[in-house]
């Protein structure tokens, strides 16, 4: 992987660095920011200072776990490894300004890991289609170290191919992903998280979407100690779509988040955000935050978007906050939706009456719910492997 670079010219110029004397830090004396649209952006770590978890974008997440990952420090090339053989035929040399089209950083993890990452480019060349998935698998090596990533994946105008993000290992890792779906593109990312326990993942991953171009976006999250991983798509095209799907199975001691912002920005865009979550055990926890901004040049929007949680246990938490913002009233429609409880009692009842054990009755409820997601990958092999990981899942919960 070739070395960092700086902020591409064109960001420079028109994206200023934050005003100190509006830092977070200062927050007391500062207009808190409360939606997703007026959060700062910078490339500079030092604009946004250290997080205290005062601030709205950090209320929800135990800032001390990250620690790791807010100092000012180059990591350890050695900490995550990339197996890059596996997507070699869609890797292309480092370009000038080709890392930041889109992409700008808007906490400290992400500005860091835009200052010390590598750069590694995925293009899917114009009118190509990728029948398999894409797939860079990436291990962390040590829990104790720190490592940051920069990956764009870029498709080209026409283009068809599915991308699959695949973590395992351990390490302290923060990791931006860009993502550009050129006109008329049909573009799939799929980010899994599969580390081990004592991992900490801060992600953000921003995409643009060109004119008449779809993108179904995937965070799937089941390991790790805290794993955060944030998706900000913008609509920019006139006729561009994007749908936003999460799945996610907190263990006893797991924090698992997601950040999740679509910004409507082109005319005639569709929009579809569903989360859904599952928890069990002593202090799982799980954070949805959904902001949808519907611009005012976005007429003809049909925008949905909502997250589901079921609690499995006593002592696990759901966090769920979904918010929508509508700037013009020329547009097909818009709604948002938010719950979590506990098993349905008419489902166990309705599955117990006719023969099945309450276990068993449990297990088909959990399968039924989390599978609506799985099935969405359109990916054969990877689906098989998230259901046989809801099931060991579910095997540790009834152990």
């Amino acid at each position: 992987m070739t070395a960092p670079t700086a902020a591409p010219a064109e960001a420079q110029d028109t994206h200023a660095h934050i005003d100190p004397a509006a830092r977070l830090v200062a927050a007391e004396k500062v207009v808190p920011v409360q939606t997703r649209s007026e959060r700062p952006h910078s490339f500079e770590p030092a604009d946004f200072g250290v997080p205290t978890g005062r601030e709205v974008n950090w209320k929800h997440t135990p800032v001390a776990q990250l620690a790791g990952l807010l100092a000012d420090v180059a990591g350890d090339d050695a900490a995550v490894a990339l197996d890059l053989d596996a997507v070699e035929a869609f890797l292309v040399p480092e370009e000038e300004g080709a890392h930041g089209q889109f992409f700008r950083p808007e906490d400290l993890p992400s500005a860091l890991a835009w200052k010390h990452a590598g750069r590694l480019h995925l293009r899917i060349g114009a009118d190509d289609e990728v029948d398999g998935p894409i797939v860079l698998r990436i291990d962390g090596a040590d829990a104790g170290k720190r490592a940051f990533g920069q990956i764009l994946i870029e498709a080209m105008p026409n283009s068809r191919a599915t991308v699959v993000l695949d973590h395992h290992g351990a390490a302290q890792y923060a990791q931006n992903v860009e993502i550009i779906a050129r006109d008329g593109s049909r573009l799939t990312v799929v980010s899994v998280q599969r580390w081990a326990d004592e991992a900490i993942h801060a992600a953000s991953h921003q995409a643009r979407v060109d004119r008449d171009a779809s993108l179904t976006h995937f965070v799937v999250s089941f390991g790790g100690g805290l794993v955060r991983v944030n998706p900000n798509v913008e609509l920019a095209g006139s006729g561009s779509e994007a749908r936003l799907y999460g799945l996610s199975y907190a263990d006893a001691g797991q924090h698992l988040e997601s950040q999740v912002y679509l910004h409507h920005k082109g005319a005639h865009t569709v929009g579809d955000v569903l989360y859904k979550g599952a928890l069990q055990g002593e202090s799982a926890h799980s954070v949805w935050i959904g902001d949808v901004l519907i611009g005012p040049d976005a007429t003809g929007t049909d925008s949905y978007e909502a997250n589901r949680n079921l609690v499995l246990t006593e002592g696990a938490r759901a966090d769920s906050i979904p918010n929508l913002e509508i700037e013009t009233g020329d547009i097909l429609g818009a709604g948002h939706a938010s719950a979590t409880g506990r098993f349905d009692d008419e489902q166990l009842f309705y599955l117990q009456a006719r023969g099945i054990t309450e276990e068993e009755a449990r297990r088909l409820v959990v399968l039924g719910f989390l599978s609506d997601i799985v099935q969405r990958l359109g990916v054969p092999s990877l689906e098989a492997e998230l259901l046989a990981a809801i099931e060991a899942e579910l095997q540790a919960v009834n152990a």
